[in-house]
């Protein structure tokens, strides 16, 4: 008896001993998977610790994402804008852009006669560095500002931007950096629908530049035909300004990304101040053509953002998964100094 009970038991466990070796050989071949995904997804991002309690997550930037990721931005743009908490800022702006245009002639006049004095000159020269000689036409390759005025002109012409994404993309891709490389990308992004956000604003208003202006203000003429627009352009392109929307949008973009770089807010936008007053100077622009580009720049530079990177931690210590504010006193305090640095 006591074999057969032996027995018993015998084969009574060994199924049981089967089973938990076989759950225990499954169980480690499921979880040597599982640890090679969770590898693989800390691949595809990075946490990015900014200092002064910022803390980022970047995905792995996608090689066009800065086309794919357009039309979601400019949606997340214009539903912004007819939100609730923008009436503030919308007001703000369409104020400020009423109040310049009743002082747009007297602005664009005074730059003229005071600007010369202080050697912040009312003209575009360039210095020609580099030509080259195909049938007997001259073509300029490289070209330097002769002055002043046209070296901050030619910071708003938007290859500002593109040049300093090109680092970015340079300094991401040799050290593995997914900020480097989003913020490539954003800056990429933001150049295009800027482009094509203010390009479309231009033929819609058709307004005259200072330059040719006509009367004083400069005469409007809605929807000028595309024949029109292409052939005397200055003629209908001056509201709003692409050259500050686009500057607008890079600062923006930086001083997000970079919260640890003091230093990029106050002087990119004293930049962007100085830039305006050039195009004033220039005749390409008159003043009011800026509170919307500002505005624009700054709504596009924070949408583009937005959807980018998450917020893990802030100064506040909220967990905060790349929430965008357009609060009154937010888009106050961008607009504001950059239109005082302008005056």
């Amino acid at each position: 008896m006591t074999i057969s009970k032996a027995a018993i038991l015998f084969a009574l466990f060994l199924p049981t001993g089967q089973c938990c070796f076989s759950q225990q050989a499954i169980s480690d071949s499921v979880r040597e998977p599982t640890m090679a995904q969770t590898k693989k997804k800390v691949n595809k991002e990075q946490q990015i610790n900014a200092g002064k309690g910022y803390v980022f997550i970047y995905p792995k930037p996608k090689l066009f994402g800065f086309i794919t990721k357009l039309p979601a931005d400019a949606a997340g743009m214009a539903s912004t804008t007819f939100k609730r908490k923008t009436i503030k800022p919308l007001i703000l702006v369409v104020a400020t852009t009423g109040g310049l245009l009743l002082a747009d002639q007297s602005i664009y006049d005074q730059s003229q006669k005071i600007c010369p004095r202080v050697n912040f000159q009312t003209t575009e020269q360039n210095k020609n560095i580099l030509t080259l000689k195909i049938n007997k036409k001259e073509t300029t390759l490289l070209k330097l500002p002769g002055n002043i005025n046209t070296g901050f002109y030619q910071l708003g012409q938007g290859f500002t931007g593109i040049l300093i994404g090109a680092g970015l993309y340079i300094h991401g891709k040799i050290k593995h950096d997914y900020r480097s490389l989003s913020t490539a990308s954003q800056l990429t992004e933001s150049f295009i629908l800027m482009g094509v956000g203010t390009q479309l604003m231009k033929h819609i208003s058709g307004r005259e530049t200072p330059g040719l202006a006509s009367i004083p203000g400069g005469r409007w003429e809605l929807f000028p035909s595309f024949k029109k627009f292409q052939q005397n352009t200055p003629k209908y392109d001056a509201f709003p300004s692409g050259h500050l929307a686009t500057l607008m949008a890079t600062v923006t973009i930086l001083a997000q990304n970079y919260p640890e770089k003091k230093w990029i807010a106050p002087v990119g936008y004293s930049v962007t101040g100085l830039v305006g007053l050039s195009m004033i100077n220039n005749g390409v622009h008159w003043a009011s053509d800026f509170p919307l580009a500002i505005a624009l720049g700054y709504l596009c530079g924070r949408q583009i953002v937005k959807n980018s990177r998450t917020i893990l931690n802030s100064p506040t210590n909220k967990k905060n998964k790349g929430s965008i504010s357009y609060s009154f006193n937010s888009l106050q305090g961008k607009l504001l100094p950059a239109l005082i640095y302008t005056f």
